[in-house]
């Protein structure tokens, strides 16, 4: 025979002093938690109101029925296990705090946080069980949403946020991960807008040094005066205007990587200087002749041709052989025209959500001039343009007309009656007679699906392979 609630209640309190009935049962209704008294069969003998209104049953209609009643996913496997008794906490004879499904009396789940222990009397004998319960429904909501947003990073990161699944970008993302595992200097390849600064960043974050400092210099934007100051730093006085001492970029990127972005504009004494700082792995600041010890891994980047670049007399070889121990080139987009699609998904999330504009997608025909179109500014060219839409379609899909001038009055192209590009001069005449023949002629627009400007069709018309 059960004891009543009472009682177990006043063993739970057995050290406390006289109590009066009126009074603890105000302070059990009083707790946030819900709160349920069980003997050892699972019988429910007293719940509080906050485990009521948890789970939409009266008092009334639960008191003397089995805690089998709320579905316990833990007690069910318990009791699928074969154990003696239903309950869980009785099971184990100790204390739980785990987390639990209950159903509510709509049928509906509910996600607790539960905190039991058994009871026992003087004699040590269990004669029941306390549970306090706490919802984490808003808990659990807040998880689904934010999982929601990871699997939509994920899609539309691609591979640490660069987008394409085309096979010669899978080719760059496995390169790019070896690549990550070594600390020999790296430099990539590829024309303006293709996502070199992202790739850099990429290997940095996917290294051992990803916790040290990444940093950034754009060498083609930089004062050829102020470039070595910003590379190495100065000392106070080093030169008019030297007020105080100054950390270089490569100092500040101890222990990490540093990021040269258009390396071929470097002028020569400054490539004497960085050759040097690869060679000894120290740094001299500007008007300081004290060497300083670092330890960064170099990533450069470039769209020039270096070769020619060497051969002109404008970059020396014995830095490039330095800086180009293992290359990658990130292909153009017309290169990967099958990953246009993915970026569009893409970037029209990202830009709607900073807009607020919800359009619904883009047509058919704005679909196929921008696949066939020759992207001369590559990925950052097509961010453009989207903006641009974004800015004039105000609702609905994206059409021909929402795209900016160079896409107007121009009929789609089929991108698969252009050869591969090439490198020697035959391919190349084989795809400017091809461009010609898909613009009926028009000059300006088989230029841009080359990709290349009017003046280098002319030449290629000229023979001029240059």
């Amino acid at each position: 025979m059960h004891q009543p609630p009472c009682a177990i209640l006043k063993t739970i309190l057995a050290k406390t002093a006289q109590i009066d009935d009126q009074l603890w049962k105000t302070v059990i209704n009083t707790m946030q938690e819900g709160l349920m008294l069980v003997a050892p069969d699972g019988e429910i003998v007293f719940v509080n109101q906050a485990f009521e209104k948890l789970l939409g049953y009266s008092s009334a209609e639960i008191i003397g029925k089995s805690c089998r009643l709320f579905q316990c996913e833990q007690c069910s496997q318990s009791r699928a296990k074969g154990a003696e008794r239903y309950c869980t906490l009785f099971h184990q004879a100790g204390e739980i705090v785990n987390e639990c499904v209950f159903q509510r009396k709509n049928g509906r789940p509910i996600h607790l946080l539960k905190n039991a222990a058994v009871i026992k009397d003087a004699e040590g004998q269990v004669i029941g069980g306390v549970e306090t319960l706490t919802d984490l429904s808003s808990v659990v909501a807040k998880e689904k949403v934010i999982e929601t947003l990871r699997r939509q990073l994920h899609v539309e990161a691609g591979f640490q946020g660069i987008i394409g699944k085309s096979p010669v970008m899978q080719q760059v993302f496995d390169l790019t991960t070896s690549a990550a595992q070594s600390d020999a200097p790296l430099i990539i390849y590829g024309e303006s807008g293709t996502g070199k600064e992202l790739l850099a960043a990429a290997i940095h974050q996917l290294s051992s040094r990803a916790a040290a400092p990444f940093v950034k210099v754009n060498c083609a934007a930089l004062n050829n005066n102020l470039l070595e100051s910003e590379l190495f730093g100065h000392v106070k006085g080093a030169f008019t205007g030297a007020e105080h001492k100054r950390i270089g970029r490569f100092e500040a990127a101890h222990g990490g990587s540093i990021f040269l972005d258009e390396i071929g504009d470097l002028p020569l004494l400054t490539q004497t200087k960085l050759l040097r700082v690869l060679q000894e792995m120290e740094i001299e600041r500007v008007g300081d002749n004290r060497p300083i010890k670092i330890d960064v891994r170099i990533i450069a980047a470039t769209h020039k041709d270096l070769h020619q670049l060497i051969a002109d007399g404008l970059f020396r070889e014995d830095l490039y052989y330095r800086i180009s121990v293992i290359p990658v080139t990130l292909p153009p987009l017309r290169d990967r025209r099958q990953d246009i699609p993915l970026l569009l998904e893409a970037f029209m999330k990202h830009i709607g959500r900073k807009s607020g504009k919800k359009l619904t997608g883009i047509t058919r025909e704005a679909l196929d001039l921008l696949i066939n179109y020759g992207w001369p500014g590559n990925v950052r060219e097509l961010i453009n343009v989207l903006e641009y839409a974004h800015v004039v379609c105000r609702e609905g899909e994206i059409g021909p007309v929402h795209l900016p001038s160079q896409f107007q009055g121009v009929q789609p192209l089929r991108a698969t009656t252009l050869p591969p590009a090439g490198v020697d001069d035959q391919a190349k005449r084989r795809r400017l007679i091809a461009a010609l023949e898909e613009s009926g002629g028009n000059k300006s627009q088989a230029a841009k699906i080359l990709g290349v400007s009017r003046v280098t069709v002319w030449k290629w018309l000229k023979g001029d392979q240059k």
